[in-house]
């Protein structure tokens, strides 16, 4: 089933006095493309989280937040209190050394350096795992997301073929008439200038030229190419492939063009080039 690259998905819960959230955003891209914005707190997990986007995602530009809450009465925040009793101290005998007169020592003590002190906190194992199971439910979001969409891209590419398939099928009534329209036109230009010519060698040289003019392999190829497409649009991650298929049945399609002569055929042509340029627009964003 297709995927489309574009995604969301978001999961968020709580463990002990952290509230975590996990977001993931996905647009198109050629390759795998990933940004991750982690709290330092979980910069040890940012080599695992990275290894199973990638993974899990195939490709795209991705973007991962993960952001944390404090809640409760815990707290990693601490007072150095005696770096501070001794900074009162201090600033109190200068005080009284200037002749100043301030109450605030509070205040002052509160902006010197390293009073307030961040416990480093070490993740146990199960915190780590509860965060890789946000990461993997977030992830399972996005893909559903992508999976919606490839349901709408896979109906879309269905119509375009179908359309193209109908252009072709209707080519083969103008193919007799353009063979007749090229013999008359060589037959008058012959009669123009009052020349003498061998039937025989006239019809060779007709054989030869329609010949040249002949599309039946270029029909069946594209058919073909077409029943490729619509086989590989049921594989997973088939993206790129289509866009390569998608290259083949332009060139068959311009190779009906440039053998057509015929004004009618050539409207098929061209309907023909609309609905594949609508398919390789959406091959952009197909996973």
């Amino acid at each position: 089933m297709l995927k489309s690259m574009t995604g969301f998905g978001k999961a968020s819960g709580t463990f002990q006095s952290k509230k975590i959230s996990v977001e993931i955003r996905s647009l198109n891209s050629k390759s795998m493309d990933l940004n991750v914005r982690i709290p330092s707190l979980f910069k040890e997990l940012d080599s695992a989280i990275r290894k199973f986007v990638s993974n899990e995602l195939g490709r795209g530009k991705i973007d991962v937040f993960i952001n944390l809450d404090s809640i409760g009465e815990e707290s990693n925040v601490s007072i150095n209190q005696g770096l501070a009793k001794k900074y009162f101290t201090e600033l109190k005998a200068l005080n009284d050394a200037v002749g100043t007169s301030t109450d605030d020592y509070l205040t002052l003590i509160m902006r010197m350096p390293d009073v307030i002190e961040n416990a480093k906190e070490d993740l146990s194992e199960e915190e780590k795992q509860w965060l890789m199971a946000l990461v993997k439910e977030a992830a399972q979001k996005l893909n559903e997301f992508r999976r919606k969409e490839g349901q709408d891209l896979e109906r879309e590419f269905s119509e375009r073929i179908d359309e193209i398939r109908g252009f072709l099928s209707e080519v083969h009534q103008y193919e007799d008439a353009r063979i007749q329209t090229i013999r008359e036109r060589m037959k008058k230009g012959l009669e123009d200038i009052d020349a003498g010519h061998d039937e025989n060698r006239f019809e060779q040289e007709m054989i030869f030229y329609i010949e040249k003019l002949d599309i039946s392999e270029e029909k069946m190829r594209l058919s073909n190419h077409l029943d490729y497409f619509e086989e590989t649009m049921k594989l997973e991650q088939s993206g790129k492939k289509l866009g390569f298929i998608g290259q083949e049945i332009g060139r068959e399609i311009n190779t009906l063009g440039s053998k057509s002569n015929h004004a009618e055929m050539q409207k098929l042509v061209i309907g023909m080039k609309d609905n594949l340029e609508k398919i390789k627009e959406q091959i952009l964003n197909t996973l």
